[in-house]
């Protein structure tokens, strides 16, 4: 029996996608800064925030639960993740089920599976 995974809750009222990519050096309160700053939410809300660097090989996703930020990271291997590019809004909606998806690597547009891979080592 396989464990859980260690992913961002599902059940949060709201997670925003932020479309534009940012700086993969940025942490928590950089990140924090950034919605409070830039995107013009309370970074505090109950929340969670989702963050692509330029290539679109790995996602940061920030929370605030009780009394400090949470960072959820992830790097993908082999391809990219399919970022909604097509449309004018600096933050988009999505419900828990569709940032899971995203996060196992489909494509919203076109329900497309990523390809499974399978290795032995990262030496």
């Amino acid at each position: 029996m396989s464990a859980p995974l260690m992913r961002p809750r599902r059940d949060l009222p709201v997670v925003y996608l932020c479309r534009r990519p940012v700086d993969f050096r940025k942490g928590m309160r950089a990140l924090a800064i950034l919605v409070e700053q830039e995107l013009g939410r309370d970074p505090f809300a109950e929340t969670l925030y989702v963050f692509t660097n330029r290539r679109r090989t790995a996602v940061k996703c920030l929370t605030w639960e009780r009394n400090g930020f949470c960072l959820w990271h992830k790097q993908l291997e082999a391809e990219r993740f399919q970022w909604p590019l097509h449309r004018a809004e600096a933050l988009l909606s999505l419900t828990g089920q569709e940032l899971a998806w995203l996060l196992d690597g489909y494509d919203l547009r076109h329900w497309k599976p990523p390809k499974a891979l399978a290795y032995k080592s990262v030496l």
